[in-house]
Protein backbone atom coordinates (compact mmCIF):
# COMPACT_ATOMS: atom_id res chain seq x y z
CA UNK A 1 0.00 0.00 0.00
CA UNK A 2 1.51 3.27 -1.20
CA UNK A 3 0.21 6.95 0.88
CA UNK A 4 1.05 10.09 0.22
CA UNK A 5 3.67 12.24 2.61
CA UNK A 6 3.34 15.94 1.45
CA UNK A 7 7.12 16.54 2.55
CA UNK A 8 10.23 17.79 1.25
CA UNK A 9 12.26 14.38 1.37
CA UNK A 10 12.29 11.14 -0.43
CA UNK A 11 11.90 8.95 1.75
CA UNK A 12 13.33 5.12 1.34
CA UNK A 13 13.24 1.85 3.93
CA UNK A 14 15.86 0.34 4.43
CA UNK A 15 15.09 -3.88 5.32
CA UNK A 16 18.45 -4.10 7.74
CA UNK A 17 17.96 -1.20 9.93
CA UNK A 18 14.21 -0.30 9.58
CA UNK A 19 15.49 3.49 8.19
CA UNK A 20 13.71 5.93 6.81
CA UNK A 21 16.53 8.08 4.67
CA UNK A 22 15.83 11.44 4.03
CA UNK A 23 17.30 13.31 0.90
CA UNK A 24 16.93 16.79 -0.51
CA UNK A 25 14.22 17.30 -3.68
CA UNK A 26 12.17 20.05 -4.70
CA UNK A 27 8.93 20.31 -3.21
CA UNK A 28 6.55 17.63 -4.62
CA UNK A 29 4.93 14.72 -3.09
CA UNK A 30 6.98 11.46 -2.83
CA UNK A 31 5.25 8.43 -1.91
CA UNK A 32 6.64 5.49 0.62
CA UNK A 33 5.93 2.14 1.39
CA UNK A 34 3.53 2.01 4.80
CA UNK A 35 5.22 -0.85 6.22
CA UNK A 36 3.26 -0.48 9.50
CA UNK A 37 2.09 0.67 12.72
CA UNK A 38 5.33 0.70 13.70
CA UNK A 39 7.73 4.21 13.93
CA UNK A 40 10.32 4.21 11.23
CA UNK A 41 13.78 5.18 12.05
CA UNK A 42 15.19 8.45 10.28
CA UNK A 43 19.05 8.60 9.26
CA UNK A 44 20.99 10.91 11.09
CA UNK A 45 24.05 10.33 8.22
CA UNK A 46 26.30 9.24 10.69
CA UNK A 47 25.78 5.80 10.95
CA UNK A 48 22.76 5.81 13.56
CA UNK A 49 19.44 6.05 12.75
CA UNK A 50 16.63 7.92 15.21
CA UNK A 51 12.84 6.69 15.79
CA UNK A 52 10.67 9.20 14.07
CA UNK A 53 8.62 9.82 17.10
CA UNK A 54 9.84 10.05 20.84
CA UNK A 55 8.45 10.36 24.94
CA UNK A 56 9.15 13.62 26.28
CA UNK A 57 9.78 13.96 29.51
CA UNK A 58 9.87 17.24 30.48
CA UNK A 59 7.07 17.72 32.94
CA UNK A 60 7.57 14.36 34.26
CA UNK A 61 7.16 15.12 38.36
CA UNK A 62 9.47 13.07 40.28
CA UNK A 63 8.26 10.02 41.24
CA UNK A 64 6.25 9.88 38.20
CA UNK A 65 9.40 9.11 35.62
CA UNK A 66 9.64 5.28 36.07
CA UNK A 67 5.80 4.63 35.78
CA UNK A 68 5.30 6.91 32.65
CA UNK A 69 9.01 5.80 30.85
CA UNK A 70 7.94 1.95 31.18
CA UNK A 71 4.19 2.38 30.09
CA UNK A 72 5.45 4.13 27.10
CA UNK A 73 8.32 1.38 26.44
CA UNK A 74 5.42 -1.08 26.46
CA UNK A 75 3.32 0.99 24.46
CA UNK A 76 5.57 0.56 21.70
CA UNK A 77 8.03 3.82 22.18
CA UNK A 78 11.80 3.50 21.50
CA UNK A 79 12.59 7.09 21.91
CA UNK A 80 12.90 8.94 25.36
CA UNK A 81 13.76 12.45 25.31
CA UNK A 82 15.20 13.78 28.94
CA UNK A 83 17.41 16.68 30.18
CA UNK A 84 19.37 18.02 32.94
CA UNK A 85 16.32 20.53 33.15
CA UNK A 86 13.84 18.01 34.22
CA UNK A 87 15.41 16.34 36.89
CA UNK A 88 14.58 13.32 36.08
CA UNK A 89 17.52 11.04 33.90
CA UNK A 90 17.54 9.11 37.05
CA UNK A 91 14.30 7.60 36.91
CA UNK A 92 14.26 7.59 33.27
CA UNK A 93 17.33 5.41 33.05
CA UNK A 94 15.95 3.31 35.87
CA UNK A 95 12.62 2.63 33.50
CA UNK A 96 14.93 1.64 30.65
CA UNK A 97 17.03 -0.57 32.46
CA UNK A 98 14.34 -2.62 34.20
CA UNK A 99 12.40 -3.18 30.48
CA UNK A 100 15.91 -4.85 29.64
CA UNK A 101 16.23 -7.08 32.39
CA UNK A 102 12.52 -7.68 31.66
CA UNK A 103 13.17 -8.47 28.51
CA UNK A 104 11.28 -6.06 26.74
CA UNK A 105 13.95 -4.58 25.29
CA UNK A 106 17.46 -4.42 24.54
CA UNK A 107 19.81 -1.41 25.02
CA UNK A 108 20.30 -1.13 21.04
CA UNK A 109 16.33 -1.23 20.93
CA UNK A 110 16.04 2.49 22.60
CA UNK A 111 17.13 5.36 21.57
CA UNK A 112 17.92 7.96 24.70
CA UNK A 113 18.16 11.73 24.64
CA UNK A 114 19.52 14.20 27.02
CA UNK A 115 21.07 17.77 26.94
CA UNK A 116 23.65 20.09 28.47
CA UNK A 117 22.20 22.82 30.76
CA UNK A 118 23.19 26.58 29.71
CA UNK A 119 24.94 27.35 33.21
CA UNK A 120 27.24 24.28 31.86
CA UNK A 121 28.72 25.83 28.57
CA UNK A 122 31.62 26.91 29.47
CA UNK A 123 34.60 24.19 27.95
CA UNK A 124 35.57 23.48 31.41
CA UNK A 125 32.02 22.77 32.78
CA UNK A 126 31.17 20.33 29.55
CA UNK A 127 32.46 17.18 30.10
CA UNK A 128 31.89 17.05 33.92
CA UNK A 129 27.87 18.20 33.33
CA UNK A 130 27.63 15.24 30.69
CA UNK A 131 29.54 12.87 33.18
CA UNK A 132 26.76 13.69 35.55
CA UNK A 133 23.21 12.87 33.25
CA UNK A 134 25.90 10.13 32.03
CA UNK A 135 26.04 8.90 35.77
CA UNK A 136 22.51 9.48 36.35
CA UNK A 137 21.04 7.63 33.39
CA UNK A 138 23.44 4.87 34.03
CA UNK A 139 23.66 2.99 30.73
CA UNK A 140 26.01 2.25 28.32
CA UNK A 141 26.31 5.43 26.03
CA UNK A 142 23.82 8.39 25.05
CA UNK A 143 22.72 7.91 21.71
CA UNK A 144 21.85 12.35 21.31
CA UNK A 145 22.93 15.25 23.62
CA UNK A 146 22.50 18.36 22.74
CA UNK A 147 23.01 21.64 23.48
CA UNK A 148 19.82 23.06 25.44
CA UNK A 149 20.43 26.35 24.16
CA UNK A 150 22.72 29.13 22.64
CA UNK A 151 22.56 31.21 25.64
CA UNK A 152 25.09 30.48 28.21
CA UNK A 153 24.08 31.34 32.13
CA UNK A 154 26.46 31.72 34.80
CA UNK A 155 27.83 29.22 36.11
CA UNK A 156 27.13 28.57 40.03
CA UNK A 157 27.93 24.85 40.50
CA UNK A 158 26.30 20.96 39.35
CA UNK A 159 23.09 20.84 41.30
CA UNK A 160 19.92 21.27 40.57
CA UNK A 161 19.68 24.74 42.89
CA UNK A 162 22.27 25.84 40.31
CA UNK A 163 20.48 25.55 37.34
CA UNK A 164 18.37 29.28 37.77
CA UNK A 165 21.59 31.79 38.87
CA UNK A 166 19.79 35.31 39.17
CA UNK A 167 21.17 38.56 40.57
CA UNK A 168 19.55 40.10 43.38
CA UNK A 169 16.69 41.65 41.30
CA UNK A 170 15.71 38.44 40.32
CA UNK A 171 16.90 38.77 37.16
CA UNK A 172 18.80 35.33 35.10
CA UNK A 173 22.72 36.20 35.29
CA UNK A 174 23.75 35.59 31.44
CA UNK A 175 27.43 34.06 30.31
CA UNK A 176 29.21 35.52 27.72
CA UNK A 177 30.46 31.63 26.46
CA UNK A 178 30.69 31.51 23.25
CA UNK A 179 28.21 28.56 21.72
CA UNK A 180 30.89 27.86 19.18
CA UNK A 181 33.30 26.91 22.11
CA UNK A 182 30.72 25.13 23.99
CA UNK A 183 30.14 22.61 20.68
CA UNK A 184 33.93 21.98 20.43
CA UNK A 185 33.76 20.49 23.92
CA UNK A 186 31.03 18.64 22.74
CA UNK A 187 32.66 16.68 20.23
CA UNK A 188 34.93 15.02 22.44
CA UNK A 189 32.16 13.98 24.05
CA UNK A 190 31.40 11.74 20.70
CA UNK A 191 35.15 10.74 20.78
CA UNK A 192 34.79 9.44 24.57
CA UNK A 193 32.59 7.13 23.17
CA UNK A 194 29.90 7.72 25.82
CA UNK A 195 28.02 9.50 23.53
CA UNK A 196 27.12 8.72 19.83
CA UNK A 197 25.91 12.12 18.22
CA UNK A 198 25.36 15.55 19.24
CA UNK A 199 22.97 17.87 18.61
CA UNK A 200 21.44 21.38 19.37
CA UNK A 201 18.34 22.98 20.60
CA UNK A 202 16.27 26.21 19.86
CA UNK A 203 19.01 27.12 18.15
CA UNK A 204 18.10 29.64 14.67
CA UNK A 205 19.49 29.30 11.06
CA UNK A 206 22.14 31.85 11.74
CA UNK A 207 23.87 30.40 15.08
CA UNK A 208 23.95 26.93 13.12
CA UNK A 209 25.64 28.28 9.98
CA UNK A 210 28.28 29.42 12.69
CA UNK A 211 28.67 25.90 13.92
CA UNK A 212 28.49 24.11 10.84
CA UNK A 213 31.28 26.39 9.74
CA UNK A 214 33.61 24.86 12.80
CA UNK A 215 32.24 21.48 13.50
CA UNK A 216 34.41 19.05 12.80
CA UNK A 217 31.66 16.55 14.18
CA UNK A 218 28.43 18.36 12.61
CA UNK A 219 25.15 18.50 14.66
CA UNK A 220 22.45 15.81 13.60
CA UNK A 221 19.48 17.38 15.03
CA UNK A 222 18.37 20.56 16.21
CA UNK A 223 15.14 20.24 19.15
CA UNK A 224 12.42 23.46 18.22
CA UNK A 225 9.14 23.89 19.25
CA UNK A 226 6.95 23.44 16.45
CA UNK A 227 3.33 23.33 16.57
CA UNK A 228 0.63 24.13 14.21
CA UNK A 229 0.23 27.62 15.93
CA UNK A 230 4.05 27.99 15.28
CA UNK A 231 5.24 25.43 12.77
CA UNK A 232 9.15 26.32 11.77
CA UNK A 233 8.62 26.02 8.35
CA UNK A 234 11.65 27.74 7.15
CA UNK A 235 13.84 26.58 9.54
CA UNK A 236 12.34 22.79 9.16
CA UNK A 237 13.70 23.47 5.59
CA UNK A 238 17.22 24.88 6.28
CA UNK A 239 17.56 22.45 8.81
CA UNK A 240 16.55 19.86 6.32
CA UNK A 241 19.02 21.32 3.64
CA UNK A 242 22.06 20.73 6.04
CA UNK A 243 21.24 16.90 6.75
CA UNK A 244 19.89 17.96 10.56
CA UNK A 245 17.01 16.33 11.74
CA UNK A 246 14.44 18.23 13.76
CA UNK A 247 13.01 16.85 16.89
CA UNK A 248 9.55 19.42 17.64
CA UNK A 249 8.86 19.81 21.48
CA UNK A 250 5.63 21.24 22.63
CA UNK A 251 3.95 19.55 19.32
CA UNK A 252 0.35 20.19 20.96
CA UNK A 253 1.31 23.91 21.53
CA UNK A 254 1.66 23.25 25.13
CA UNK A 255 -1.78 23.71 26.49
CA UNK A 256 -0.99 23.81 30.05
CA UNK A 257 0.78 27.18 29.91
CA UNK A 258 0.20 30.99 28.43
CA UNK A 259 0.74 30.30 25.37
CA UNK A 260 1.65 34.19 24.42
CA UNK A 261 -0.86 34.28 20.90
CA UNK A 262 -0.72 31.21 19.73
CA UNK A 263 -3.22 29.40 17.83
CA UNK A 264 -4.44 25.82 19.12
CA UNK A 265 -5.35 23.00 16.57
CA UNK A 266 -6.67 20.96 19.72
CA UNK A 267 -10.64 20.78 20.14
CA UNK A 268 -10.79 23.17 16.78
CA UNK A 269 -13.97 21.51 14.71
CA UNK A 270 -12.25 21.08 11.75
CA UNK A 271 -9.41 19.32 13.09
CA UNK A 272 -11.94 17.25 14.85
CA UNK A 273 -13.87 16.48 11.93
CA UNK A 274 -10.58 15.46 9.85
CA UNK A 275 -9.53 13.32 13.18
CA UNK A 276 -12.93 11.40 12.76
CA UNK A 277 -12.38 11.07 9.14
CA UNK A 278 -9.36 8.47 9.99
CA UNK A 279 -10.31 7.39 13.12
CA UNK A 280 -7.83 9.52 14.95
CA UNK A 281 -8.54 12.22 17.41
CA UNK A 282 -7.35 15.49 17.37
CA UNK A 283 -3.92 15.45 19.04
CA UNK A 284 -3.10 12.27 16.46
CA UNK A 285 -4.08 14.70 13.58
CA UNK A 286 -1.64 17.23 15.18
CA UNK A 287 1.04 14.68 15.34
CA UNK A 288 0.24 13.45 11.98
CA UNK A 289 1.18 17.33 10.63
CA UNK A 290 3.97 17.28 12.75
CA UNK A 291 5.54 14.10 10.97
CA UNK A 292 4.13 15.30 7.24
CA UNK A 293 6.08 18.52 8.03
CA UNK A 294 9.44 16.49 8.42
CA UNK A 295 9.98 16.53 11.99
CA UNK A 296 10.45 14.41 14.96
CA UNK A 297 7.43 14.96 17.44
CA UNK A 298 8.08 13.93 21.35
CA UNK A 299 4.31 14.00 23.17
CA UNK A 300 4.50 14.15 26.54
CA UNK A 301 0.94 12.27 28.75
CA UNK A 302 0.52 11.10 31.90
CA UNK A 303 -2.67 9.27 31.25
CA UNK A 304 -1.68 5.41 29.10
CA UNK A 305 -4.83 5.75 26.38
CA UNK A 306 -3.37 8.93 25.60
CA UNK A 307 -0.13 7.64 25.64
CA UNK A 308 -0.52 4.97 23.45
CA UNK A 309 -2.95 7.08 20.92
CA UNK A 310 0.26 9.27 20.51
CA UNK A 311 2.28 6.38 19.03
CA UNK A 312 -0.36 5.53 16.76
CA UNK A 313 -0.27 7.89 13.96
CA UNK A 314 1.55 6.21 11.66
CA UNK A 315 -1.12 4.03 9.48
CA UNK A 316 -2.54 7.27 8.17
CA UNK A 317 -1.58 10.59 5.68
CA UNK A 318 -3.09 13.84 5.40
CA UNK A 319 -4.38 15.17 2.33
CA UNK A 320 -2.54 18.35 0.96
CA UNK A 321 -5.96 20.38 1.46
CA UNK A 322 -5.81 19.34 5.28
CA UNK A 323 -2.00 20.31 5.79
CA UNK A 324 -2.99 23.62 4.36
CA UNK A 325 -5.91 23.88 6.99
CA UNK A 326 -2.92 22.85 9.55
CA UNK A 327 -1.16 25.50 8.39
CA UNK A 328 -3.38 28.20 8.88
CA UNK A 329 -2.77 28.19 13.26
CA UNK A 330 0.31 29.49 12.63
CA UNK A 331 0.61 32.57 15.11
CA UNK A 332 3.11 32.55 18.06
CA UNK A 333 5.60 30.69 19.32
CA UNK A 334 4.53 29.46 23.05
CA UNK A 335 7.72 29.45 24.26
CA UNK A 336 9.58 33.08 23.78
CA UNK A 337 12.40 32.77 26.84
CA UNK A 338 11.14 36.00 27.93
CA UNK A 339 13.54 36.20 30.55
CA UNK A 340 16.43 35.77 28.35
CA UNK A 341 15.45 38.12 26.00
CA UNK A 342 18.70 40.56 26.50
CA UNK A 343 20.82 37.46 26.01
CA UNK A 344 23.72 37.88 23.35
CA UNK A 345 22.96 35.11 22.05
CA UNK A 346 19.05 35.03 21.77
CA UNK A 347 17.89 33.01 19.06
CA UNK A 348 14.48 33.98 18.56
CA UNK A 349 15.36 38.06 16.96
CA UNK A 350 16.05 36.22 13.82
CA UNK A 351 13.40 35.93 11.08
CA UNK A 352 14.32 31.77 11.31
Amino acid sequence: MFVSWRCLYRVSWHSKHSALKFAHFPRVDYLFTKMSKGVPNIDLGNGYTIPGLGYGTYLAKQGQGIDLVKKAIDAGYRHIDTAFLYENEVEVGEAIRAKISEGVIKREDVFVTSKLWNTFHHADHVAEAFQRSFDMINLEYIDLYLMHSPMGLEFQGYEYSNMQPKDSDGNALFSDVDYVDTWKAMEKLVKSGKVRSIGLSNFNSEQISRILEIAEIKPVNNQIEVNPGWNQKKLIEFCRSHDITVTAFGPMGRPHRATYGNKTALGDPRVLDIGKKYGKTDGQVILRYLIQLGTIPIPYSTKEERIRQNIDVFDFSLTDEEMQYMDSFQSERTLPFPPLKKHKYYPFDAEF
